[in-house]
């Protein structure tokens, strides 16, 4: 169980996309693209409606339910979903599983990803949210 939570406010979000470039950095070392990020900003009304999807975390999470290597498994110092890279296979279930489009693949190594709430230490996104829209509490 988590004893913390990443918060979204979608009301507070301007879709400026910093969320994306800040994971996408603390994953990656490198800003390459907002693609690398495990979050993403949806403008649904230009200027009137955004909303940060990011995973939820699911307790009955549909990805591990049918990820057939058991590579993504609940992180017991987190309580985060994290994929146990050696283990992935590359299947994809768990992309075509999740019902927020939260598990992503990494065509260039060929293996799932998403959010691992940055080990549990102060996710980037929040950290980085100029609005407050996700907050880490």
């Amino acid at each position: 169980m988590l004893s913390r939570r990443l918060y979204v406010t979608p009301s507070r979000c301007t879709a400026c996309r910093t969320c994306e470039l800040a994971c996408a950095f603390r994953h990656s070392g490198a800003a390459v693209s907002a693609q690398a990020a495990r979050i993403s900003a949806h403008v649904v009304v230009p200027e009137k409606s955004n909303v940060p999807m990011v995973c939820l975390q699911c307790e009955e999470a549909a990805c591990v339910k049918v990820c057939p290597t058991a590579a993504l498994a609940r992180h017991e110092g987190t309580g985060a979903i994290a994929v146990a890279q050696d283990k992935c296979v590359g299947c994809r279930q768990c992309v075509a599983a999740c019902p927020f489009g939260q598990a992503r693949f990494d065509e260039a190594r060929l293996k799932a990803y998403k959010c691992d709430l940055c080990g549990g230490v102060d996710p980037a996104c929040a950290a980085f949210c100029p609005t407050r829209a996700l907050v880490w509490g």
